[in-house]
């Protein structure tokens, strides 16, 4: 026996620590795919797992993608109109030279195009002070820019799961506030960056300080990008949107696009040869590109503050796919339940999501539910908070009269019945069997009323 080798551990092979590597690895990935929904724990790790799984799940969702399309789409249409109301407001400011400059700064390879389309702009400004340009001129003008808001509106509201938009009355005066606020704070932002940049100098008349001032307007116009991107997330939906997931996902789709426009300065320097092709036409394809992508980032972003927001919104996800009807009819009762004993107690109704938050639901599954009983006239819709258009529910009916033979029979009935020819008749002996023992059922849950019934009411905190 060779004693040099005792109480040595062996070492182990190359083959061996990559396939657990490989184990480990497979493990982390289902995890992060699949299980991650399942895990009941909290944690900031898990919330991350699960933001950026819901992410990638939907960026990659191509009706993302045709969203954007549409958008860019959009965008092409509105340009003409946007540039006029950007340059009239300039007019107004004694700015309209500087934006001038820095749209030639932002696409320094196509000064030509930008001096026909400005010649365009100014011709259009013209005939409206005119007075020539009323009617048609003036509907186009605000359908292409309120078209195109409402159709960002709609992407967001999208991406949020809210299927009711904005009301005709809220619509005129969200988007007047908007298409006047946000060309006023471009302009004046514009015009602070240059005065400050100037006055600055002046008054630190040193040239080692010229980089760093540079600098320093450079990053408060990225935090004003930040805050420009914030805003929308958070005002555009239509819905409750908290203010520290509008504000990371403004910052890291703000980043994008600054790294986007960056790029794309960039690279306008170096299409000579594209452009001995195409000539000022070869402006056309790489606009259409930049609108693309620069959709793509917002609606990622927006896909992001939704996601951070809602990651128990997808709790359970596969679960839910498949769920057994005796389950679902069972968390339907329990809803309800919920909803009639705050009611009959003169608690204030709950949205969709604090009902699931507070009650420990899956907030997908409880939206199902909620909607489902409405549609069965068993809930009503009420208006929580009409600032923000926050919904909640309450019963339809007086509780006394809310039974729990009445909710099954509700359930069970709605939807379409009888339209296969002859099979009642073919079937009947199968259909009163059925029939039979659905009404002895009902019979015996019509002495039940669901204010009676009981259930561990503490509240559930995530």
């Amino acid at each position: 026996m060779n004693k040099s080798n005792t109480g040595k551990k062996p070492k182990r092979s190359i083959p061996s620590i990559f396939s657990r590597l490989m184990v480990k690895a497979r493990n982390l990935y289902r995890y992060s795919v699949s299980g991650v929904w399942s895990d009941t724990r909290g944690g900031w790790k898990i919330n991350i797992i699960r933001t950026i799984n819901l992410s990638v799940r939907s960026f990659l969702d191509t009706d993302l993608q045709a969203r954007a399309s549409a958008l860019t789409y959009q965008t092409m249409l509105a340009i003409v109109p946007a540039l006029a109301l950007l340059l009239a407001i300039g007019r107004g400011f004694g700015l309209q030279d500087i934006l001038v400059k820095e749209l030639y700064k932002a696409f320094p390879s196509q000064v030509g195009v930008l001096s026909t389309a400005f010649q365009f702009v100014d011709s259009y400004l013209s005939e409206a002070s005119e007075g020539l340009f009323v009617g048609v001129g003036l509907i186009f003008l605000l359908y292409t820019l309120i078209s195109l808001l409402s159709n960002v509106e709609n992407s967001f509201n999208l991406i949020w799961g809210v299927k009711r938009g904005r009301g005709l009355g809220r619509k005129l005066t969200d988007y007047t506030a908007i298409l006047l606020i946000l060309p006023v704070l471009m302009i004046c932002s514009s015009g602070l960056s240059l005065f400050m940049s100037t006055a600055i100098q002046k008054l630190l008349p040193f040239e080692f300080l010229t980089p760093a001032i540079s600098r320093m307007l450079d990053f408060a116009s990225l935090i004003m990008t930040w805050l420009f991107f914030a805003g929308a997330y958070m005002l555009i939906p239509n819905t409750k949107v908290r203010f520290a997931n509008a504000l990371m996902a403004g910052v890291l789709a703000g980043s994008g696009f600054m790294l986007l426009q960056w790029l794309f300065v960039t690279g306008q320097m170096y299409v000579a040869k594209y452009n001995a092709i195409y000539g000022s036409f070869s402006f056309i394809p790489l606009l259409l590109i930049w609108a693309q992508l620069s959709w793509v980032i917002t609606l990622a972003g927006a896909v992001l503050c939704y996601s951070s927001q809602n990651i128990f919104h997808f709790s359970f996800d596969d679960q839910i796919a498949r769920i057994s009807i005796d389950y679902r009819r069972k968390i339907t009762i329990a809803v309800l339940t919920i909803i009639a004993k705050r009611f009959a107690r003169r608690q204030p109704p709950l949205s969709c999501h604090d009902l699931a938050v507070s009650y420990g639901l899956p907030s997908k599954l409880a939206a199902e539910v909620t909607a489902r009983l409405v549609d069965c006239r068993l809930l009503s819709v009420v208006i929580i908070d009409e600032a923000s258009d926050e919904r909640g529910f309450q019963p339809s009916m007086s509780t006394d009269s809310l039974t729990l033979g009445l909710a099954l029979k509700r359930l069970a009935d709605k939807g379409i019945s009888g339209f296969i020819p002859g099979f009642k008749a073919r079937y009947s002996r199968i259909i009163d069997a059925v029939d039979g023992i659905e009404q002895i059922a009902y019979s015996q849950a019509d002495k039940i009323k669901l204010v009676d019934l009981e259930f561990d009411e503490s509240p559930k905190t995530k």
